[in-house]
């Protein structure tokens, strides 16, 4: 709902899209998150107890973060309390960057509970704030619609470990904000669709050629659907180089390509254990 200042066009009503950079409310929001979700109902354990799972989430995380983000002494870490004050006082004046690198590293490293709320908590205010990047998984991603990260952490969840596997490696090779890797992370998001092939065709050794035509005799795949898979098997085999090594063309793989593949894998990934479920074909 726009307020008075926006409505008479003396604030902007829409922010620019913040990929390079970020401004206070953004920043401020997602300390709210980090917060709202783990600090602000920590109490320091009574005579080694701890008063909640929570609780010894958060020390334990604080410990990490010391050692593996700070890379400071051990011995010097004060306790938790102090930990979270300067933590917070870091995360206001840190590099926009860095605050990514501190939400990432408490997602993955502050328990598995409190994952799927904080993600959740974190992705409101970067939408609110116009923000370029969103959690998929435990990943710091640019930004993907709504529906195409549903694909992913479907697929990413599907129970299925060498799928699993594939598709987290590629979104982690995607997202890297350092130094991305698109050729490898469309590799390792073919080979996701391959894995889920081979298992439900029984056949390890199998191609993805093979187990698409195997996966077509017991999942009744619409031809032209196998068709379309099988072409993106061909692209990822001889485009550039990425299965095979071929001489570099002109045009270098990009985002857009690798973010396609993976959202694209994800929903086969999904489609293909939905249709094995529907046939009572038991994936192993």
């Amino acid at each position: 709902m726009a307020l008075f200042s926006q409505r008479k066009g003396l604030k902007q009503l829409v922010k620019s899209l913040q990929t390079d950079d970020m401004d206070r409310e953004l920043r401020y929001g997602l300390w709210t998150a980090v917060q709202t979700i783990y600090f602000e109902q920590y109490i320091p354990p009574l005579y080694g107890q701890y008063h909640s799972q929570l609780c010894y989430d958060v020390d334990e995380l604080m410990g990490k973060l010391w050692i593996y983000y700070f890379k400071v002494p051990s011995d010097s870490k004060p306790e938790t309390g102090d930990c979270i004050t300067r933590l917070r006082d870091y995360f206001l004046k840190c590099p926009w960057n860095e605050v990514y690198d501190v939400i990432e590293f408490v997602m993955k490293n502050g328990g598995d509970r409190q994952q799927g709320i904080f993600g959740n908590k974190c992705n409101h205010f970067l939408q609110l704030e116009n923000s370029g990047y969103r959690f998929v998984g435990t990943e710091i991603t640019p930004i993907t619609s709504p529906s195409e990260i549903e694909a992913i952490e479907s697929a990413i969840n599907s129970g299925l470990k060498s799928v699993e596997v594939h598709l987290s490696a590629a979104l982690s090779l995607l997202s890297d904000r350092k130094k991305p890797d698109y050729r490898n992370s469309i590799k390792e998001s073919i080979s996701a669709v391959e894995s889920i092939c081979c298992l439900i065709s029984g056949d390890n050794k199998a191609t993805l050629g093979s187990a698409l035509k195997a996966v077509a005799k017991k999942a009744s795949i619409h031809p032209a659907l196998e068709k379309a898979f099988s072409s993106l098997y061909g692209y990822t085999s001889d485009a550039k180089g990425i299965r095979h090594a071929l001489l570099e063309e002109n045009t270098p793989l990009t985002f857009t390509d690798a973010k396609f593949m993976l959202v694209a894998c994800s929903g086969f990934a999904n489609y293909l254990i939905g249709k094995a479920a529907d046939l009572g074909i038991r994936i192993k």
